[in-house]
């Protein structure tokens, strides 16, 4: 009998050992988590003022219907960042297309201010409305129009969006061709229509000490998810798993946001992106787009955010980074809710465990899902190829979604 409880007692021993190597590693773990995200913010590394101060910086922004963030916090916070960069370092180029609300005239007073402050511009203010686009009878083989199921032949949004991208960019060539006073840039940036202060921008700026082909800050409408679903890309090309932190599938950008380092993408946009500028005075230099109609035809799209980086010759030499640290938000409360004041880290402890948990659950729960989406993108581009007689690929394939986008009134719609 003594024998064969001594027997017996071994596996019970072994059992105990096992739960508290499984309670050592959950502690370890748990102290692992809590000790990554975001340095403290109430000793936050201030931004190079000085060096900063003598980056030449091409400033870029569209606009529709923003008017109430215009007033309270947009016109302010650029108004306050070409003081610092300094009025003679930046050009502002804003164009406004048909907005309803006050976005017009918030727009004319920050023209009146920044013509006060001596900061050279271009502010376009349209009368064209959505209405106007989608209610034009294009020609036959005019591009950026799609016959949807819905029996119409409908306007896309993506190269409508592109289009006014680029009439965004035109003063940066046109600035650096003019015979007299001819200026040049360093750095392309572009704001959305978010809250942002100018540490945000510097830091931003000074991702990897400029060495960047872009560098994107994280945008929020209702933390703790991020916004910019559609152009982020981790450096494996997928999109996030989760939609709050530690968001991605590859864990080389998930470790690098972990640890508050600058997080390799493939792309982003996120609010704010910053561009090294030399690649957009080349000739051939990259423009934003959509994908081709024919694709388009085959109910894929991509974002004209994302499409830019594949296009960027730089991309591949000095990579996209994202910046953990540089949060914008939609509105005032979800900037506040990502720059907490009792804090010393966001997210906070509590959130990054729940968030590490749920990314890894996620990670193989949808799994399938992943690779079903992966696979009818990747059959419709095959197909598109076939039905074209195409050697050639859309390089942009990892920007691919399954939607099709048009232009509508009051907005844009999924059809």
């Amino acid at each position: 009998m003594a024998g064969f409880r001594r027997r017996h007692s071994l596996p019970r021993g072994w059992s105990r050992l096992l739960s508290l190597a499984v309670l050592v590693f959950f502690l370890v773990d748990l102290a692992r988590i809590s000790r990554s995200g975001s340095p403290s913010i109430l000793d936050p590394r201030p931004p190079s003022r000085t060096v900063q101060s003598g980056r030449r910086v091409f400033i870029a922004s569209i606009h529709w219907n923003n008017e109430a963030i215009l007033r309270s916090h947009w016109n302010d916070a650029l108004l306050d960042l070409a003081r610092t960069l300094g009025p003679e370092n930046v050009f502002v180029s804003i164009l406004e297309s048909g907005s309803w609300d006050g976005s017009k005239d918030a727009l004319r007073i920050l023209d009146d201010e920044l013509e006060k402050l001596g900061v050279e511009r271009k502010v376009v203010l349209e009368e064209t409305t959505h209405q106007d686009e989608i209610d034009r009878v294009p020609s036959p083989d005019e591009p950026g129009w799609i016959r949807t199921a819905r029996g119409a032949k409908e306007l896309r949004r993506i190269p409508y969006l592109s289009r006014l991208r680029n009439r965004a960019m035109e003063p940066l060539s046109v600035l650096a061709s003019r015979s007299e006073h001819q200026r040049t840039f360093d750095k392309v940036l572009w704001l959305n229509d978010v809250v942002f202060t100018t540490t945000d921008v510097l830091n931003l700026l000074d991702t990897r000490g400029g060495d960047y082909a872009a560098a994107c800050s994280l945008d929020f409408s209702k933390p703790p998810s991020y916004y910019d679903t559609f152009a982020l890309r981790d450096s494996s090309g997928a999109k996030a798993v989760t939609p709050a932190w530690p968001y991605f599938l590859s864990s080389k950008s998930r470790h690098a946001l972990m640890t508050s380092s600058p997080v390799p993408v493939k792309s982003c946009w996120n609010g704010i992106v910053a561009f090294e500028a030399a690649p957009f005075y080349h000739p051939s230099g990259p423009e934003f787009r959509g994908i081709s109609d024919s694709l388009a035809k085959h109910h894929l799209e991509g974002s004209e955010c994302c499409l830019i980086h594949v296009d960027n010759p730089l991309t591949p030499v000095k990579g996209v980074w994202l910046n953990p640290n540089v949060r914008v938000g939609y509105n005032e409360q979800a900037y506040l809710e990502t720059h907490p004041r009792s804090s010393a880290t966001w997210p906070s402890s509590r959130e990054r465990i729940k968030g590490v948990w749920q990314n890894r659950a996620a990670r193989w729960v949808n799994l399938p899902y992943r690779n079903l989406e992966n696979l009818v993108v990747r059959w419709r581009v095959r197909r598109w190829k076939a039905e074209n007689g195409l050697e050639r690929e859309e390089r942009g394939l990892y920007c691919l979604i399954n939607e099709m986008q048009v232009l509508v009134r009051n907005g844009w719609a999924h059809v």
